[in-house]
């Protein structure tokens, strides 16, 4: 994934009551850090998306009232995109980010997919 996900790239996998029980993060900790300390998982537009939705989408596509994507695009997250997969009561979520445009459509299928697979892989692990 960081091959294609030059500005990093999360995965949320089998989030059970708003927590995932699998949590890796590549993005800057310079955001991660701006991310947490103002709380913006609660309204960000791709985890509501992600919570709600299975498939996948651009973060282009999104609304975006409080400007969490363009504040993400100013810590050089650009290009998004979010996958999710899996029932709601076990769900993952994962986000792509690059700098070299927007990830093609065969692209955003393979990364579909992955997610889909780590999804599957770590579903015993969700029991822990």
């Amino acid at each position: 994934m960081s091959a294609i996900c030059d500005t990093g790239f999360a995965l949320a996998l089998h989030i059970r009551f708003t927590r995932p029980n699998i949590l890796y993060r590549t993005y800057p900790q310079k955001w991660l850090d701006h991310y947490s300390e103002h709380g913006m998982m609660i309204e960000d537009p791709v985890v509501l998306w992600g919570l709600r939705e299975t498939g996948m989408v651009r973060w282009a596509d999104l609304p975006d009232p409080l400007g969490i994507v363009s504040q993400a695009e100013a810590f050089g997250l650009r290009n998004g995109l979010t996958c999710s997969v899996g029932p709601n009561s076990s769900r993952s979520i994962s986000g792509f980010t690059r700098s070299s445009g927007p990830f093609s459509d065969s692209e955003a299928e393979h990364l579909l997919a992955l997610t889909q697979r780590l999804h599957d892989m770590t579903e015993n692990l969700s029991d822990l």
